[in-house]
């Protein structure tokens, strides 16, 4: 059994969601996404804290800040690690301590990486989410949800040697490698890549304007206007990545992949997937 979470739960303590988001989210009220995230997070009584770290634009937290509150969350604050030193700051830790939901805007995934990675911030986020507080991250920041993140990486359909460079993320999941704006800059070859060096993950590529939300149960459900590709190295049977120099093909066998729109589901466990009209014609039958 696939355990999609870092440590195991304690008690009757269920995981908060898990939604990465593959950027460039519409941020109006009627957003299916944002709006989604802000009622698990509680709504009125919601308490949301955003982390901008990965952009250096200096307005991207309070411009979620009026995204959030036009959608009616109740309390919101912005936490703009600049430094590691800021991950520890016992305010800081505080106000994560006592969230319902902790947001990460998009921008440079290394960034975040190198501030928040292995401090004491990352660790009260990993601990929050285990006890129910939801998670979410949108571009770079869905990117870091994961144990194995995409630093950076090449354009492509086809796998390659050399076309992706991985490194740590903040750890809230080892059983999927997450990539996002994934069909809008072609990014199937860098997420195969990842995934020929990490076959017992499943790959999760992320459209624009959608997201994957991860129940604690390990199930998808996919939302928004594009679509989500898993890709499922369980039964694959060769991987030449070994054999191969850097800017040549990888030849993969065994490789199950899904194209999952708004409303389709997927099982992180059994790795099974349906659509949402299968899942119509399931209910109107009982």
């Amino acid at each position: 059994m696939i355990e999609l979470c870092s440590a195991r739960l304690a008690g009757d303590d269920r995981r908060g969601w898990i939604i990465p988001i593959g950027g460039a989210e519409k941020k109006i009220r009627s957003s299916a996404i944002l709006s989604r995230f802000v009622e698990l997070c509680g709504a009125g009584a919601a308490r949301i804290v955003i982390i901008p770290t990965a952009s250096q634009l200096h307005d991207t937290g309070e411009r979620y800040v009026k995204v959030f509150g036009r959608m009616g969350a109740g309390k919101l604050d912005v936490i703009n690690f600049a430094t590691r030193s800021d991950c520890e700051d016992p305010g800081h830790l505080n106000l994560l301590q006592q969230a319902t939901g902790i947001f990460f805007t998009g921008g440079n995934q290394q960034r975040l990486a190198d501030i928040i990675g292995g401090t004491s911030s990352a660790q009260q986020i990993r601990d929050g989410n285990l006890r129910g507080v939801h998670v979410a991250g949108t571009s770079a920041g869905a990117a870091f949800l994961c144990r194995q993140m995409i630093r950076v990486g090449k354009t492509g359909t086809t796998p390659r040697g050399g076309m992706v460079s991985l490194t740590d993320g903040l750890g809230l999941s080892d059983a999927v490698i997450i990539d996002q704006h994934f069909r809008e800059r072609d990014r199937l070859g860098r997420l195969l890549t990842a995934l020929s060096r990490n076959p017992s993950a499943t790959g999760l590529g992320v459209d624009e304007d959608t997201a994957a939300f991860i129940d604690p149960d390990n199930r998808i459900e996919v939302v928004g206007s594009g679509g989500l590709t898993v890709v499922d190295t369980a039964n694959m049977t060769q991987s030449m990545l070994a054999a191969v120099r850097n800017g040549k093909p990888v030849g993969l066998i065994g490789v199950n992949l899904h194209i999952l729109l708004s409303g389709d589901r997927y099982d992180l466990t059994t790795r099974d997937a349906w659509a949402k009209s299968d899942q119509d014609r399931r209910s109107a039958s009982q």
